[in-house]
């Protein structure tokens, strides 16, 4: 089993959080991460450290169970959300705006926004939680992009031409980045999504269905569902289907 530890922690009275590392390129597996258990929900930290973009950047999973009471609306200081639902029903507060969001949906919370995220579902709520910093936050910004989205999987549009699909989630700058773009590719047939390439941005490829791999500085891994790639800035990569079975992802990155 193979972990990737992205931190360093060092013990001086209370455990204090040192000097953080630059996230690796690589495969990082779902069953790979410990999984922490409280009252009515788990939760599984899965990467913390920094991109050439970020000063912070960290990931982990959170699962509310069925009638979990959610944690009470609290807001980021200095951190951005993207939120991305694994499975069930999420009532999600987010400003003045709320709506209920299903498998596939996304969230994207700039700082200072109060939020409460609460299951509705008749099971288990299960979410990705990418939490950014950089060097350069810009409320404004944000908020002539638009602020907070709320994207629910079933309203976002779908097109396909050669055996490959496509939903586009958003395109934009955020309080962090100076452009964000993130959208899901379904592959219908074994092969390449696209020619390997390379570009300034970090891009994180997330598993949704199917077998996928992908190659990144040479470097060969594979992922199913729930497990996702890390492509660090300039590495070249190419990702794509390993079977005949469908295979789709989503693939967000930033600059």
């Amino acid at each position: 089993m193979k972990f990737f530890f992205l931190f360093i922690l060092l013990a001086v009275g209370n455990t204090a959080l040192a000097q953080l590392q630059p996230v690796l390129s690589g495969a990082y597996h779902w069953n790979d991460f410990p999984v922490k258990k409280d009252s009515g929900r788990e939760s599984r930290k899965i990467a913390l450290g920094t991109t050439p973009e970020l000063e912070y950047f960290e990931v982990h999973a959170t699962t509310q169970f069925k009638g979990a009471a959610p944690k009470p609306a609290h807001a980021q200081k200095d951190i951005e959300e993207l939120i991305i639902i694994k499975e069930g029903t999420m009532k999600a507060t987010i400003g003045n705006k709320t709506a209920i969001l299903g498998k596939g949906s996304v969230l994207l919370i700039p700082p200072l926004e109060m939020q409460q995220l609460q299951n509705v579902g008749n099971g288990p709520l299960t979410y990705y939680v990418f939490q950014l910093r950089s060097r350069k936050m810009n409320m404004e910004r944000s908020n002539q992009a638009g602020g907070a989205l709320l994207l629910n999987y079933d309203s976002l549009k779908y097109t396909e031409a050669n055996n490959k699909g496509a939903r586009k989630y958003f395109d934009r700058p955020t309080a962090m980045c100076d452009n964000f773009e993130m959208h899901i590719t379904y592959l219908k047939q074994k092969g390449p999504s696209h020619a390997p390439h390379q570009h300034v941005d970090t891009e994180v490829i997330l598993i949704i269905e199917g077998e996928s791999e992908i190659t990144i500085d040479g470097k060969q891994y594979t992922a199913g569902p729930g497990d996702f790639y890390i492509a660090e800035s300039n590495k070249m990569h190419g990702v794509g289907n390993a079977t005949d079975k469908p295979c789709s992802y989503f693939a967000f990155k930033w600059r």
